[in-house]
């Protein structure tokens, strides 16, 4: 069985090579460096050293995938003539090294890898910067950042910003976090003596370094200021949590699921208002409203053990990777219908899975209350159950008003009054239905009829100079009786 012997050729010079790397160096096996461009190489050959290296993938492959991919199949390849060697690598074996982690899947039958020494250059910068990596530390490719990788409360450490292309873009990626002149470090050569440089620059002067080359990193102190936190979205989470602990806010820390829906309902038409007005400044800060609606939910589930916030985002990425067979599974979708009737297969076969579907499971509670119980009663009238003529909805709504003064009578807060006052609410409803007329439509044409006749009153009141607390029931009736027929007469 041939074996491949990976060592790491140290952060830096001579000094910072491992001793066991050295020794192995020495022992007369073939040597294949990942790439000639690191300090010891030039000081190794000095001594006699002769290598292999990987150089020229580099230099003819157009993404850094294929080259490590490459890498892997050409030492696969040599090993498989049966002879021991050497693959070198910068650094540590295992710390930033794709072309390593591709070469240990490979698992090939009459091939094995042995993981030697090395140094990573983690551990000099760690020296050089004064940060214990305990505290926190996030180490990441230059070449492949991304904002939601990053997290403003770790040390971070970036790696492989070689050149002022993928400074620039790194730069740009650390901006959607980071203010603009929030103060970085940038390393390069740590551990190389006489070529070791650290500079402290405000973020947006990554992209001017002329000395940026493959020995360069980049590192991101925590954001110690709550302020500056801000764009990070577990942030959010956190200050709901805060606003809900003890010696939180009095009201957050009294909410519950029950208390908070009419808010759910009220911020969605908000979003739905500035999505109408195209304000779309406004559409962030209303769907940031929405969103806390659902951090609020989420910290008092965890609070009383039901779910946390890791959960519903859990249910809704299964839930999308399920409905989107085209896109994460076997299935094709050409257009928009087809997409459409994918989503609604599977969610059929969703309810399938349950226990037998009953007349009003397909009927969606969700949405507006007025509107939901309209759905309820035409999906039950589908099979029969439904009044005959209008006379005997009225008789019904005249029950449910005769039900609910008894109730007030005996006390204005019982239980049982909101009870009969949501079925005289429901049996509205249904006259509505039976009109062929839209509850929800109604009601906010009656809305906002007295929207404009109470302006009216208002500005009658504003004229006379006088307080609200001025005028009697009976003189504000008055204004309101002149609003009315003001309105009518110009419509």
């Amino acid at each position: 069985m041939a074996v491949i012997h990976v060592v790491g050729l140290g952060p830096g010079d001579l000094s910072g090579l491992p001793m066991g790397t050295y020794q192995l160096l020495k022992s007369g096996m073939p040597i294949v460096l990942r790439t000639r461009i690191h300090p010891v190489v030039a000081q190794l050959e000095e001594q006699g050293f002769a290598f292999e290296a990987y150089d020229d993938l580099y230099e003819t492959l157009d993404h850094f995938d294929e080259v490590y991919r490459q890498m892997a199949e050409r030492l696969i390849e040599k090993a498989s003539h049966g002879t021991d060697f050497i693959y070198a690598v910068p650094g540590h074996p295992l710390v930033a090294e794709q072309s390593v982690q591709n070469l240990l899947e490979q698992d090939v039958p009459g091939v094995q890898v042995d993981i030697g020494p090395g140094q990573s250059f983690l551990d000099i910068a760690a020296a050089r910067l004064k940060i214990d990596p305990i505290d926190g530390l996030l180490l990441l490719d230059g070449t492949t950042l991304a904002g939601r990788l990053l997290n403003p409360a770790l040390h971070t450490l970036i790696a492989q910003v070689y050149q002022p292309t993928i400074a620039a873009e790194t730069k740009l990626t650390l901006m959607e976090v980071y203010p603009d002149d929030y103060e970085i470090t940038v390393l390069r050569a740590a551990g190389v003596a006489g070529e070791e440089r650290i500079e402290r620059m405000p973020l947006y002067e990554l992209d001017r370094v002329p000395w940026v080359d493959h020995l360069t990193t980049v590192y991101v102190a925590p954001m110690q200021s709550r302020t500056n936190r801000l764009r990070d979205p577990w942030e959010a989470m956190d200050i709901v949590a805060a606003l809900r602990a003890p010696g939180g806010c009095p009201w957050d820390r009294e909410q519950t699921h029950e208390s908070l829906r009419k808010y759910v309902i009220e911020e969605a038409y908000e979003v739905a208002e500035a999505i109408d007005a195209a304000d779309y400044d406004h559409l962030a800060e209303e769907l940031g409203d929405l969103l806390l609606q659902v951090l609020l939910h989420a910290q008092i589930g965890e609070e009383f053990g039901e779910f946390s916030i890791r959960d519903v985002f859990e249910r809704l990425a299964a839930k999308l990777i399920r409905r989107h067979p085209h896109v994460f599974g076997g299935e094709t979708a050409a257009n928009v219908s087809d997409a459409n009737q994918l989503w609604d297969e599977v969610k059929q076969a969703e309810r399938a899975s349950e226990d037998s579907p009953r007349i009003l499971d397909n009927v969606s509670l969700s949405g507006p209350a007025l509107t939901v119980a309209a759905d309820v009663q035409m999906a039950a009238a589908k099979v029969g159950f439904d009044w005959k003529q209008v006379k005997d909805v009225l008789e019904k709504i005249k029950e449910e008003m005769t039900e609910l003064e008894e109730e007030l009578r005996a006390g204005e807060d019982s239980d049982a009054a909101d009870e009969e006052l949501g079925d005289l609410l429901f049996a509205c409803v249904n006259l509505s239905r039976f009109r062929k007329k839209d509850a929800e439509v109604l009601l906010m044409h009656a809305t906002r009829k007295f929207v404009d006749r109470f302006n009216l009153v208002e500005s009658a009141v504003r004229e006379s100079g006088k307080d609200w607390d001025s005028f009697s029931l009976d003189e504000l009736d008055e204004f309101w009786s002149k609003a009315k027929i003001e309105l009518q007469e110009k419509n």
